[in-house]
């Protein structure tokens, strides 16, 4: 069952960093985001890479992305919203940023196909 509710963020994946102080946060949720998103949009668009990990790159610099401009915009936290689960088991809250990035990692850290042997 998917149940919505609304939380401000102020940490990265599931809310580590949170405690964090604010210079740090700034540090690492600002400035080291905008790295890696320049970093995996630029490999992304300019790498000699198989097309799966090209995807990868591209979801991770766009879930990236989403997730700065909700800081900028909010004053430093995203708004999650999602949460998954079946009776008490569910899954901490996130939003569709997070889940392109996941699905960004998945993406890259699938091993490459080999060719059939002839």
């Amino acid at each position: 069952m998917v149940r919505f509710e609304h939380a401000r963020n102020t940490g990265g994946f599931l809310g580590a960093g949170a405690g964090l102080g604010h210079g740090a946060r700034g540090a690492i949720f600002l400035w080291g985001v905008a790295a890696v998103i320049l970093a995996t949009g630029a490999a992304a668009l300019w790498g000699r890479l198989p097309f799966r990990h090209a995807v990868g790159l591209a979801l991770v610099a766009g879930g990236g992305l989403g997730n700065l401009a909700d800081r900028i915009r909010l004053s430093g936290y995203v708004v999650d919203f999602a949460n998954l689960g079946i009776g008490p088991l569910r899954t901490g809250i996130f939003n569709v940023a997070d889940v392109a990035i996941v699905v960004g990692v998945v993406l890259l850290l699938l091993p490459r196909r080999r060719p059939a042997a002839r």
